[in-house]
């Protein structure tokens, strides 16, 4: 999901979809984490023969993957790529370099799985908090130890966090992208084919299946669209776009009766999710409305309470409308519960400034 407020919700892994840099034919699963030669080589010269312990076989993957000299690979959130067109582009978005890294690391004989996080927000300085449905990350296991591998660092997980996934669902979220890529490009017959082939891979993928109703309703077949999000939400009663859409399309068709029941469960499962209330805090916010804001990131809070960044936007909305006591509150929370020596010592700063602030209005 790329934003909650469009009339038909596209579910997928990344940003908003974009027109499509995809071959024009859909590439065969085998194809799209196969390693070119070219690539193969340079993991024999620079990785293999060099190293024989796994700590030291993956250090020198990661430097291959992002030094200047490797493929100095680019975050790029539109990029849903194989693994042949990565090593070509040098660009990627969270899925393509997950494909990318697991491919490579179990190349070098590293135990590497892909990982799957339902919801994330992510922040980005030219467009801003943007909510989303679907991330995919690496999950590693090198001599007893687990690790976490994101080439996005600017994300927030929802709190079930990443999840191992099959090689299978992985490539569902690829075929899936690409689908909503051509769609967007006002491609149908290719998006429909990317679908068909998601489906393929996980006949249970809930965002193929909602695309898929995307699709068949802006094309004009309501019968095929209430059946794709019957079949979605046949699989998961509460996946949000899904019931967005089915609502949507039963309110357009004139059919509150079904429409209703489905609205409902969506205010529910909304009012449950922190990650939404976040946004809704942060769109309070934005908006000058502080005191609504406090009330959704405390919802944020109470629902998530070891997100710093949920602690951080309650400290701004709590200090914009006046209450500095308790911003200093939430600032001393998010400092504890950041994850880095950075952003603490941020939050420490932002602490300090506001507790001067505090001492000269009581010395007035």
């Amino acid at each position: 999901m790329t934003g909650w407020n469009a009339l038909l919700l596209l579910a997928t892994t990344g940003l908003a979809p974009v027109p499509p840099t995809a071959p024009l034919e859909v590439p065969p699963a085998a194809e799209v984490m196969r390693i070119p030669p070219e690539l193969q080589a340079q993991l024999q010269a620079r990785v293999i023969r060099p190293a024989n312990s796994p700590e030291q076989r993956l250090q020198r993957l990661v430097e291959l993957v992002f030094q200047p000299d490797g493929l100095a690979l680019q975050y790029d959130p539109e990029a849903t790529l194989s693994v042949g067109e990565v090593w070509r582009q040098r660009r990627a978005n969270c899925l393509s370099f997950s494909l990318l890294f697991v491919a490579l690391a179990r190349e070098i004989g590293v135990e590497a799985r892909l990982q799957e996080v339902g919801q994330v927000v992510t922040w980005y300085q030219d467009r801003g908090l943007l909510f989303n449905a679907g991330h995919v990350n690496v999950g590693m296991r090198v001599q007893g130890r687990h690790a976490t591998l994101d080439l996005d660092r600017n994300v927030l997980y929802d709190r079930r966090g990443p999840r191992a996934i099959s090689d299978q669902r992985a490539l569902a979220h690829f075929y899936n992208n690409l689908g909503a890529d051509h769609l967007a490009a006002h491609d149908p017959a290719l998006a429909r084919r990317y679908f068909e082939a998601s489906l393929r891979m996980e006949p249970r993928f809930v965002p193929a299946w909602n695309n898929l109703g995307v699709l068949d309703s802006r094309s004009g077949d309501n019968v095929a669209a209430t059946r794709d999000f019957d079949r979605a939400l046949a699989i998961d009663r509460n996946h949000p776009s899904a019931l967005s859409n089915a609502s949507a399309l039963f309110i357009r068709l004139g059919d509150t009766a079904r429409a209703a029941p489905l609205q409902k469960r969506l205010a529910q499962v909304r009012k449950r999710d922190p990650l939404y209330q976040f946004m809704l805090g942060t769109e309070a916010e934005h908006a000058g409305d502080y005191a609504q804001a406090v009330r959704y990131y405390r919802a944020a809070v109470g629902l998530h309470g070891n997100a710093h960044q949920f602690h951080f936007g309650l400290a701004r909305a709590y200090f914009l409308n006046g209450n500095n006591r308790a911003a200093g509150r939430e600032m001393e929370r998010a400092r504890r519960l950041a994850d880095t020596t950075g952003q603490r010592a941020r939050y420490q700063a932002k602490l300090d400034s506001l507790r001067r602030l505090q001492a000269r209005r009581s010395v007035h």
